[in-house]
């Protein structure tokens, strides 16, 4: 899946996001992790140098070869064994019932189809496992509306994300349950992005009895 003017854009901005505060937003996404972990669609592996000691294996699983080219050399300075593959987020290759967590930051809004995905997620968790999630969401007021106009354009330009997907409605009607999350706004006081509004948590499949 190719889509080199994304990912020269992804990797301009990239730097710049991380020192308005993305990278502390990304320690709080990571902060407790154990075992294995699946990360869909880590881009270019921002994630990665924030990820705890106490993760013994991260499969990494990035679609854009240019993306994925960055993310194997992230992988060599990263604090854990990182092993960055080929594959989409719809079609981990991974094992059932391996992963300790799944970890998602910007794939709801631009998957396909985030059901899917969704559904892919809880085939590879072990039960009682958990989805960590770092996603933008749709606004509300003007700020919904100003989304849902910038939706007609904004995929062409930005890898097929769409900023007006609501992420968690997507997670309640795929089965999973937020157990924690709170919502926030990237970068802090913007006003005219339209990916601004995002919800950073973790769920966990409804069904398992966690709440």
């Amino acid at each position: 899946m190719q889509n080199p003017v994304f990912a020269k854009l992804f990797l301009r901005l990239g730097a710049r996001n991380e020192a308005r505060g993305l990278a502390r937003l990304r320690q709080e996404l990571l902060a407790g992790l154990a075992g294995t972990v699946v990360e869909a669609g880590p881009g270019t592996g921002l994630n990665f140098p924030h990820y705890p000691d106490t993760v013994v294996r991260l499969v990494a699983v990035e679609p854009e070869p240019t993306l994925r080219a960055a993310a194997t050399d992230a992988a060599r300075r990263a604090p854990v064994p990182v092993e960055v593959v080929e594959g989409t987020a719809e079609r981990l290759p991974v094992a059932t019932g391996t992963a300790d967590a799944v970890v998602i930051s910007g794939v709801l809004c631009s998957v396909p189809d985030p059901r899917a995905a969704l559904d892919e997620f809880r085939r590879v968790l072990r039960p009682g496992g958990e989805l960590r999630f770092l996603e933008h969401v749709r606004g509300t007021g003007v700020r919904g509306r100003w989304q849902d106009l910038a939706d007609v354009v904004w995929p062409r330009l930005m890898g097929g994300c769409h900023p007006n997907r609501d992420a968690l409605a997507a997670l309640r009607e795929a089965g999973w349950q937020p157990v924690r999350r709170r919502e926030l706004t990237f970068p802090p006081g913007a006003r005219v992005s339209v990916v601004a509004p995002r919800v950073l948590g973790v769920a966990r499949v409804a069904d398992t009895g966690d709440r």
